[in-house]
């Protein structure tokens, strides 16, 4: 009888020691779900904040400012346009051409 008691006792002891484990696990990874939560959380404001830096930056008024300041762009006008044609060489525009025929200046 007593060795049954002391089998009984280290299987109940046993038991105890793997449910105390079980619940340090369970505890461990409930506080890495929460954590991994957390920072998507702090992800997805970042995104969203970086969404609507984006579309401040792609306005039509900040694009032309861009090009015309830093590119040294500017509108394309008949004057300076340069057609190319199938034979190789870019024809040169009609304002060009008229400029051309009437000599230096």
């Amino acid at each position: 009888m007593m060795r049954i008691n002391i089998l009984l006792l280290a299987g109940v002891m046993g038991s105890a020691m793997y449910l105390v484990r079980l619940q340090y696990d369970s505890r461990h990874l409930y506080a890495e779900i929460e954590k991994a939560q957390s920072e998507a959380r702090r992800l997805d404001n970042e995104r969203e904040r970086l969404m609507a830096e984006k579309r401040g930056q792609a306005t039509p008024l900040r694009v032309e400012q861009i090009a015309k300041n830093q590119l040294q762009m500017r509108p394309a006008t008949p004057g300076i346009t340069v057609y190319v044609t199938q034979g190789g060489a870019p024809a040169p525009a009609a304002g060009k051409v008229a400029q051309a025929e009437a000599g230096p200046k």
